[in-house]
């Protein structure tokens, strides 16, 4: 049996198992998607969910989150255990096909 094959077993294993589980991360888009699971590795989902709400009305893209300051980001992510050294103000970076 090869890898392929292999990995379609598991995939179908998995999904009999376990279907498709929700999300408790609140989130519109990859983006966000992305955002969130990355502060929810410092905090609670629960937290990061009262969050995010801020953050993404402040900016909802890469682009737009690149142009904050990067004070007012820290400001909002501060009750996810993120201070000064915790959050990285970093131009948005291009991704082959165009998705993050």
């Amino acid at each position: 049996m090869n890898t392929e094959k292999r990995a379609s077993i598991v995939q179908e294993e998995l999904m009999s198992l376990y279907g498709d589980p929700p999300i408790p991360l609140v989130h519109r888009d990859a983006y966000t998607l992305l955002v969130a699971v990355l502060l929810s590795a410092q905090c609670t989902d629960k937290r990061v969910n009262l969050v995010t709400p801020a953050l993404f009305a402040l900016a909802s893209t890469p682009e737009e989150m690149a142009r904050q300051d990067v004070e007012a980001v820290r400001e909002i992510v501060r009750p996810c255990g993120l201070g000064k050294e915790g959050i990285r103000h970093r131009e948005p970076q291009p991704h082959p096909g165009g998705k993050i």
